[in-house]
This record gives C-alpha cells, structure tokens and sequence, in this order.
C-alpha cells in the first residue's frame, strides 16, 4: 500500500473526512483491521484564509509547495490537497516534488463523465466559482459547467466561511443551497459538482433533485485507488 501525503486544514472540519473515508475504504477494499497509510500535514486555515482574501496566491502556493516537500520527505507517496479552492495553486505543489498529486477536478470530471452527464452545476467559494482554474479544468474534460448567479454565489460562499469551515450545519442554509441548487437545474444543470470540500456537511443526494458528485469522497476515492493499485 502506497502512503497517501495529506495537505489539510484548510479547513480541518472536511480534512477530518478525508482522513475517515481514506481508513473507511481501505478497511472496506482490504477487510479485517486495514487502514490507510497516510502522512497528514494540517495548516492554520487562518493562515490560509488571510492569503486568500488578499488576493496573495503566490504566497500560498509557496507555503503549500513547502508543506508538500514535507509530506514527501515523511513519506508520502503520492499527494492530495484536501480542498478545491487551493488547486488554484496545484501547479506550484505539482513542481515541489517528485510524486504524483492528484487533481479534484480530474476525478470529477471522470465520475461525472462516467455518469452519461455532459452539463453540470458548480457550488464552492467564490474563487473556484468565478476563476477559470476549476471551470477550465472541467471544461477541459468536455463538461459544460454552469456557476450560481450573483447573489446565489455570494451567498455559497457566505455560508461556507461563516458557518461550515466552523463547524455550523444550519437547516435555513440547507433549504437556501437547495433553492440555488433547483435554479441550476432550471437553467440546464444534469448534475451538481460539490466544489467545495465542506460543503458536503451541509447537501447530499438527498437535498437535490439531479445527481450530486461529492468532491471530497471522489477524491479520496481515487487517492486510494492509487494507493491500492498494484505495480
């Protein structure tokens, strides 16, 4: 089994689910009491966040390449970056180190390829919304992804800082990411991509009426896929 590195934190409320689905499934793919092999570097969000609000994503991705030669350096095997937002700066990481570094996006344009579905729905932070690093990638896989409008989107990313990297799950914001999910359908979405690791706290299948594509399990998933793949 190949050592899966983890750059989490950001926040450590969904890094947390990486690290239960990763042990989940390998126990589940391996039987008796396997779990992952993992190397987990946990940032200050606050950090993080502060880079993120102004606008300093070079800095960031030099603080996440610097984490990820670390991960390598304890062992890793290969790399993920437990959030979407910060595959803005995938490529600074990408050049950090000598392993593979999975990409959220990749795995999910494969799931929802794999589903027949060429149309989809984007909900996350403002910056994965309304930059072209996750919609282009998509794209690049033949998907037609469609965002919130305005104030949908305003209100997305509200309730992901304000309340799900803090660990509140509302039932008021659920029944709003369903009214801005039922609007995407409106307007053609086939399927909706949860492109932000903690929304998953808040919408499942459940919350709407067109299948949802779950980042943070399809990401692990492929993480260890890869950790289990033989050769």
């Amino acid at each position: 089994m190949r050592t899966i590195g983890m750059l989490g934190g950001m926040s450590w409320e969904s890094t947390a689910e990486y690290y239960r689905l990763a042990n989940t499934l390998v126990r589940e793919r391996l039987g008796g009491v396997h779990s992952a092999r993992v190397v987990l570097d946990s940032l200050d969000f606050a950090d993080v966040e502060l880079l993120q609000s102004e606008g300093r994503w070079d800095d960031a991705g030099r603080l996440l390449a610097e984490r990820a030669r670390a991960v390598v350096a304890a062992g890793a095997e290969l790399v993920v970056l437990c959030t979407n937002t910060m595959h803005l700066v995938i490529d600074r990481v990408e050049q950090a180190v000598d392993v593979p570094v999975l990409h959220i996006a990749d795995a999910t344009a494969a799931r929802v390829r794999a589903a027949g579905l060429d149309h989809v729905g984007l909900l996350g932070t403002a910056f994965t919304m309304e930059q072209d690093f996750y919609r282009g990638r998509m794209a690049g896989h033949g998907l037609d992804v469609l965002v919130p409008d305005t104030d949908d989107r305003a209100l997305v990313h509200r309730v992901i800082y304000e309340e799900l990297v803090r660990g509140v799950v509302s039932e008021s914001s659920r029944a709003e990411y369903r009214a801005v999910i039922e609007r995407l359908v409106e307007r053609g979405a086939q399927g909706v991509v949860l492109g932000c690791t903690e929304v998953e706290l808040l919408v499942s299948e459940s919350d709407s009426p067109v299948p949802v594509f779950p980042t943070t399990r399809i990401h692990v998933e492929a993480a260890v896929d890869r950790a289990l793949a033989a050769g």
